[in-house]
């Protein structure tokens, strides 16, 4: 569903993202782990279009997107919610739910895709009216999440959603995007510093080295790795 393949980007004239092929498929929770500055976020921003592609390619359903503008690219299946689970505070729930949906012509078709929204987050649906700003770190969290899913997405990119977040509201919000991967069937990539917690919930893992992807395995044979190193 979504491939890069030799992709390079950076910014100014420094490559951070050298040469990265991945892949994530349907139902599917890929995570990219690496220390600080590895690359991860670089990543992510050039898969959705907010940096341009120096060389290589980005295919979503086979159909290749790296020329294609960001909302393009949300036209063509995939959906990024930025690290910070950034929302509008000041717009209520219902209001920021309208504004991931502005790709939505059919008054109709938005309404019918909030309804199902607020049936994946019952959460919000108590809250509709309420001003983004007043809700809970968790229930941004969640707000963000239905904001990206508005377009149906088949892929949805998250960077590092668990920043903000108490230990315990961490392990919810793992465990909810695992369930949202399971229902919905949208392939997630996830970008995210809480190593041991994300392979938890992960299906395959990429370990990202100074921009390159230096491995590539089961969270297993991730986690065997790690120890090796730790212990080294």
């Amino acid at each position: 569903m979504l491939q890069t393949v030799q992709l390079e980007t950076g910014y100014g004239r420094k490559m951070v993202v050298d040469q990265v092929s991945i892949e994530v498929n349907r139902h599917e929770i890929v995570a990219m782990i690496g220390r600080n500055g590895a690359g991860k976020s670089t990543l992510l921003k050039a898969i959705i279009g907010l940096l341009p592609a120096w060389h290589g390619q980005v295919l979503a359903n086979g159909k290749d997107v790296t020329r294609l503008s960001p909302a393009a690219r949300v036209r063509a299946g995939i959906a990024y919610v930025g690290q910070g689970n950034r929302v509008f505070g000041e717009l209520s729930v219902d209001e920021n739910l309208n504004m991931g949906g502005y790709l939505i012509d059919s008054r109709s078709q938005l309404k019918l895709r909030k309804e199902s929204l607020y049936n994946l987050f019952p959460g919000l649906a108590r809250r509709r009216k309420q001003l983004a700003t007043t809700l809970s770190g968790g229930e941004r969290q969640s707000l963000a999440f239905a904001m990206g899913l508005m377009p149906k997405p088949k892929i949805l990119l998250l960077d590092e959603p668990s920043v903000g977040l108490s230990s315990e509201l961490v392990r919810t919000s793992l465990d909810n995007i695992r369930n949202l991967s399971q229902e919905s069937g949208v392939g997630i990539l996830i970008v995210e510093q809480k190593v041991r917690e994300v392979l938890s919930i992960a299906d395959r893992v990429y370990l990202l080295t100074l921009g390159k992807v230096g491995f590539h395995g089961s969270p297993t044979e991730m986690s065997d790795r790690l120890h090796q190193l730790y212990l080294a």
